[in-house]
């Protein structure tokens, strides 16, 4: 969760598995909170082994032998990772107060809004006893926050015998977190799991104590209201209390992509400032229930409840805009900082991809395995092996992690559809019907089958390359999953120059042309709505054209909302008047999309 005592009014999201895996101990520091993925508790064990000999903690391997090796990998990392920003923060504060050119960089790099760097600015006569004593008292280091996927929670064996439901992958991910040394937020994202959710109220970590506070909270990242009211709704009847809502463009986002049905970021946002408080008295009406019916501690009043938001976010203005406008408590800024070595966990061949990648480079791919459009770059060395073993006619990853292997169709262990050992088997039942097929229809189910990509490796792939880590095992490459406003960002950042651009003291852009965040996003549903109808291939149903419909009408709704908006010559000045076009234009471009009727018999 943000930092409320934090400078800072932005936040970095997390990034595929490795891309933020250490971003708390380059940044944390600065006030600066992230987000870091735990469920990959094979690089998180090598990460803990990395940063324990760079920091010359001891080191006790935790293998795969021991008993509850991944709830354990996850705690003992985290720990290791909380010790180490707490030392880097005391040691910040000294060189602070000792030296005017640190003390200045970091005036520098916050917003002119912070009580923080006024309060310092006061001070910069004053000597090293009373700046220190003032950073004692007002600096606090960004949050280490985590995040689980909540779909990535297979099932685990022993052998043949299934473990418990407490030793599948997101719950181990999460008692790790629990156990940890942390007064953090764990981040739920990829919508609801209730037997995931349920599982919280076993640690009282995450229940408000005697004084209304709570050692660990619960971040839900949500793409619209109505489903924060029922995933807010589910944990507060366990007497759960979410402290953030993360909303996030279905669309302009990095990752996997989870599309709404055409409702657009603008309006989104425009419900949760409007419906805020009924979302709060809702969740603490059920909590007080529940509390009471668990002999807890029930608080007098509601607890904080913070909104922030993230995807697509590329300027000053737009970061203003959207705090100001929405009172929002944060921006999440995400792929941008993929350039920033100080802040992420990236490869120099990746980095200086992206650096050149253009806006028609960057698409929405069908590679997960989770078979959820995901953003992806052309020109991946991931692309490349994969493509190479098509070629070679051995499709598939050796599947050495299978966090993904949620397949039931072959087995009750499960088997990831990115695996040679499922596309084989896929490819075999493909060629017993390849004398009922065209060659057309035959050659798009066989790209289908082998398009998928082993996430597991690919996403982990970068933080071992920049770290000098050994990769063992089948040659994926790196997958990079940006989101497609990084196309407007062309060259590697500084950590000073990049906060200063999201503050508007500079730009880091080089793109005169780039369009508002909003019109970015109307594009993008646009191309998917027009894609999705093109693509469907099943028998058409009332119910799929009355989907397209509704999603068709959002999207025109969203739309008239932002011409309104936009009418307000003061609101977003920047480029106003050609986005005022580029609305008219969306307009009628969505007004042009047919959708099919069913044929009359």
């Amino acid at each position: 969760m943000i930092n409320t005592n934090s400078p800072h009014s932005f936040h970095i999201p997390v990034m595929g598995l490795g891309y933020t895996i250490d971003s708390p101990i380059r940044v944390a520091h600065y006030g600066i909170s992230s987000v870091v993925s735990i469920v990959d508790d094979d690089l998180i064990e090598k990460m803990n082994r990395f940063y324990s000999q760079k920091f010359n903690f001891k080191y006790q391997e935790i293998t795969q032998k021991m008993h509850d090796y991944r709830a354990e990998r996850v705690t003992a990392y985290l720990n290791v990772m909380d010790k180490i920003v707490k030392q880097k923060f005391s040691d910040f504060k000294q060189e602070l107060a000792e030296s005017k050119q640190a003390l200045n960089n970091y005036l520098s790099m916050l917003p002119q809004t912070s009580d923080l760097k006024v309060g310092l600015q006061n001070l910069m006569e004053e000597g090293k006893d009373a700046i220190l004593n003032y950073l004692e008292n007002h600096l606090t280091p960004g949050a280490i926050d985590v995040n689980i996927m909540t779909k990535v929670d297979k099932d685990n064996f022993d052998k043949d015998v299934q473990l418990p439901v407490e030793f599948n992958d997101a719950h181990a991910s999460l008692r790790g977190f629990a156990n940890s040394n942390l007064t953090s937020s764990v981040i739920l994202s990829a919508g609801m799991n209730p037997r995931l959710y349920s599982y919280f109220e076993n640690f009282d970590c995450f229940f408000p104590n005697d004084k209304d506070q709570l050692e660990k909270k619960i971040v839900l990242k949500v793409s619209d209201f109505r489903s924060a009211m029922i995933q807010g709704n589910f944990l507060a009847k366990k007497g759960l209390w979410v402290s953030e809502y993360r909303i996030e463009s279905g669309l302009n986002c990095g990752g996997h992509a989870f599309a709404t049905e055409g409702l657009l970021l603008g309006p989104i946002l425009e419900e949760f400032k409007e419906k805020k408080s009924q979302l709060i008295q809702s969740a603490y009406d059920l909590m007080v229930k529940a509390l009471s019916i668990k002999g807890k501690h029930i608080p007098e009043q509601p607890l904080e409840l913070l909104i922030t938001a993230q995807g697509g976010v590329g300027t000053a203005q737009e970061q203003d805009f959207l705090m100001e406008h929405y009172h929002l408590d944060s921006i999440g800024w995400g792929s941008p900082f993929l350039l920033v070595p100080e802040a992420t966990s990236v490869d120099p061949e990746t980095r200086q991809l992206l650096a050149k990648a253009k806006e028609d480079d960057f698409y929405l791919s069908n590679i997960s395995p989770l078979g959820i459009p995901f953003n992806a770059v052309k020109g991946t060395t991931n692309e490349f092996f994969k493509q190479k073993r098509i070629n070679d006619e051995v499709a598939g990853s050796s599947c050495p992690k299978k966090f993904l292997a949620l397949s039931k169709e072959y087995g009750a262990k499960g088997m990831c559809s990115a695996s040679k050992k499922y596309q084989d088997l896929k490819l075999e039942e493909l060629e017993m019907q390849k004398e009922t097929l065209s060659a057309e229809v035959f050659a798009k189910r066989k790209n289908i089958i082998t398009d998928k990509s082993c996430l597991c490796v690919g996403l982990a792939n970068a933080s071992y390359l920049e770290n000098e880590i050994a990769i063992k095992g089948q040659k994926q490459g790196v997958i990079v999953c940006p989101g497609p406003n990084l196309a407007y960002f062309d060259h590697e950042v500084s950590l000073l120059d990049m906060v200063q651009h999201i503050y508007g003291n500079m730009s880091v852009l080089n793109v005169p042309t780039r369009p508002n965040l909003f019109v970015n996003e109307i594009k993008m549903y646009v191309d998917y709505l027009r894609k999705e109808i093109a693509d469907f291939s099943e028998t058409l149903s009332a119910g799929q054209i009355k989907k397209w419909k509704a999603f068709k009408q959002n999207m025109l709704s969203g739309i008239q909302y932002y011409q309104d908006l936009f009418k307000n010559a003061s609101v977003l000045p920047e480029n106003n008047e050609r986005t005022k076009v580029q609305l008219a234009f969306y307009t009628a471009e969505v007004e042009r999309i047919m959708i099919p009727e069913l044929a009359v018999a």
